[in-house]
C-alpha cells in the first residue's frame, strides 16, 4: 500500500466512471481503468424481443477510450474483453451501467418493464448474439442484377467520335 501511494496520479488509474454518449443520452459509459486517462467506452444496448420487457444487451467489446480524465474525451479502436471483464468486476462500474441502461430503456422503450441482467464478468459467459438483420439473405443485393437494373433505367447509346 505504501508503494502505490508513491506512485503519480499519471501512472495509475483513476476509476473515474461518466456517461460518454455515443448517438444518443445514456448509450455509452466511460470508465477510466488505465494511467493517463486510457480506459473502456462500453457501448451500452438494450433487448426488447421479449414484448413488454427491456434489459440489457450485453457487447463485451468494447471501444478504447482516450482522455478519460480531460476535457474531450473520444474512442477509437477496440479494449480487450479482459479489460472489460476486470471492470464488470467493479460494483461502482455495474451501478453506474445499471442507471445508464434503466433510463436508456426509459428512452427507448418507455412503456416497458426494466429488467435487469448482471454483465458477463468471463468469456465462458458471453452469449453470442443473433442479430437477424445481419443473417437477412437480401441484406446485400447481388452486383449482376444492380448492374443489369442500372442498364435498364439508362441505357448510354453508343458515343461516334467527332471528326478531326
Amino acid at each position: 500500500m505504501l508503494l502505490s501511494a508513491c506512485t503519480p496520479a499519471h501512472q495509475r488509474a483513476s476509476w473515474r466512471i461518466f456517461p460518454l454518449q455515443r448517438h444518443q443520452p445514456h448509450d455509452g459509459l466511460a470508465v477510466v481503468n488505465q494511467p493517463d486517462g486510457y480506459g473502456l467506452h462500453i457501448w451500452l444496448e438494450t433487448d426488447t424481443r421479449k414484448r413488454g420487457v427491456c434489459r440489457p444487451r450485453w457487447l463485451p467489446d468494447a471501444t478504447r477510450l482516450f482522455n478519460g480524465n480531460g476535457s474531450v474525451p473520444f474512442s477509437s479502436g477496440l479494449a480487450t474483453r479482459p479489460e472489460f471483464f476486470a471492470a464488470m468486476d467493479r460494483r461502482d462500474v455495474r451501478d453506474a451501467l445499471r442507471r445508464e441502461l434503466e433510463a436508456l430503456c426509459g428512452v427507448r422503450a418507455p412503456r416497458s418493464r426494466w429488467e435487469w441482467r448482471e454483465p458477463p464478468r468471463r468469456e465462458d459467459e458471453v452469449k453470442a448474439e443473433r442479430l437477424p438483420l445481419l443473417e437477412e439473405k437480401d441484406l446485400l443485393s447481388d452486383p449482376k442484377k444492380v448492374r443489369q437494373q442500372e442498364d435498364a433505367l439508362a441505357p448510354i447509346p453508343p458515343q461516334e467520335e467527332p471528326p478531326r
